[in-house]
């Protein structure tokens, strides 16, 4: 059996004492144990330069991992709140830190391909399905995409979606990380083995317990609007919904679809049943289904699988001394935040707190501490605080969106 056991897995502790880290960074910590520098102190920022798929701004998530990474270390640790909207560069042109290291180096090297990796790949999801909910006009949205994905990492990724804004998550123990109840309809392996849709309905709700939704998968042997028809016929006032999962191969035009089967139920009485679709869905498709009677979207792989982040961590100051490499803008920072306008300016820690250029308001400032002499001291919120947090800055982004193009 290799080292790792079964499953090809770090463990908790592994991360912690830095197994997973790169090897560059244990080389390093030997280089600065034999010359005496690794109690150097330093300020390092953890900065991206720019975004993916050209997105204008991203969701800081992976806050709390961070923290049970580093808490314990003689560290001072300082972040924007996770759920935070942040942008590549402020309004000055400065690389937005969205967390700051201070303490001895040789404490924290072997955790850096840690902390990235915490940060890059949760926020990366986080920002996708930020995205998602805003194309989808803030109809509920409910993520199916673990299956895409390694087992190991499932609940990270709900939990990142559902902060992102989603409004639910199919996987059980994602769904018991952020306290709600997973939600799923059925497959259409449960209609091919009974044999029938009508089967399958009914058995369905027949078992499952009363409070779980009744929603019919509707594109399993027949045409969509046909199996919606029957579904409403055989579960009538029980019915909640109908998802059509048509795989893109046999869509044709999915927008026709979905008007077809909301004119059909409407059409024998059944006006209350929502119609959920899912199948290959991303932004800018459920984009386009937002306009049209679509009640709720199921979305799975262009959330999960969510181009990463690429965050990096450099050193800004030695022992209270600017000090960092090319490219970089050295000294400690401090990210200021008109809340009217959500814009950003990033000046040296210790500046007057500025005005906003576009609307004249006093900016507030950004980065909290959250480690204190490796003792924690921000407030753990909850998965729902946090995505509540979120929603309330995306509504605030479009609606400056929509000001601004009357």
């Amino acid at each position: 059996m290799n080292a790792l056991g079964k499953f090809h897995i770090a463990k908790a502790e592994d991360i912690k004492r830095g197994e997973t880290t790169d090897v560059y960074f244990m080389r390093t910590l030997k280089i600065l144990k034999e010359t005496g520098l690794a109690k150097v102190n330093v300020t390092a920022e953890i900065t991206t330069g720019r975004l993916p798929k050209k997105w204008n701004w991203g969701i800081l998530c992976g806050v709390e991992e961070e923290i049970a990474l580093l808490e314990d270390l003689p560290l001072n640790v300082y972040s924007l709140p996770e759920g935070t909207i942040f942008y590549p560069k402020s309004m000055n042109g400065v690389r937005e830190p969205v967390m700051v290291i201070e303490g001895p180096y040789g404490v924290f090297a072997h955790l850096e391909t840690a902390m990235l990796g915490l940060l890059c790949q949760a926020s990366g999801i986080a920002t996708a399905a930020a995205k998602i909910k805003i194309a989808a006009k803030f109809k509920p949205v409910y993520s199916f995409g673990i299956r895409r994905m390694h087992p190991a990492i499932s609940p990270m990724i709900d939990r990142a979606v559902y902060i992102g804004g989603f409004d639910g998550v199919s996987g059980l123990m994602g769904a018991k990380l952020i306290g709600k109840k997973p939600v799923g309809t059925m497959p259409h392996s449960l209609i091919i083995i009974l044999g029938n849709q009508i089967e399958a309905w009914k058995k369905f709700d027949e078992i499952i317990e009363e409070e779980v939704p009744r929603i019919a998968l509707v594109d399993t042997f027949y045409d969509e609007k046909v199996e919606a028809i029957l579904a409403a016929e055989t579960l009538k006032e029980k019915l909640f919904a109908v998802r059509l999962d048509t795989p893109s191969s046999r869509r044709g035009n999915i927008k026709d679809i979905v008007r077809e089967v909301r004119w059909e139920l409407d059409l024998r009485g059944y006006k209350n049943v929502k119609i959920m679709v899912s199948g290959g869905l991303d932004e800018e498709s459920v984009r386009e289904l937002s306009e049209i009677e679509v009640d709720a979207f199921g979305v799975g792989t262009s959330v999960s699988n969510a181009p990463t982040i690429n965050f990096a961590m450099d050193i800004v100051e030695v022992e209270g001394k600017p000090r960092t490499k090319r490219g970089k803008m050295s000294g400690k920072k401090q990210i200021w935040r008109c809340s009217s306008c959500i814009r950003d300016l990033v000046l040296p820690i210790g500046e007057n707190p500025p005005k906003c250029p576009l609307c004249g308001r006093r900016m507030k400032p950004m980065l909290k501490p959250i480690i204190k002499n490796g003792k924690r001291i921000s407030r753990e919120k909850t998965a729902t605080e946090i995505r509540e947090y979120v929603l309330e800055q995306l509504r605030k982004m479009v609606e400056l969106q929509e000001d601004g193009s009357k």
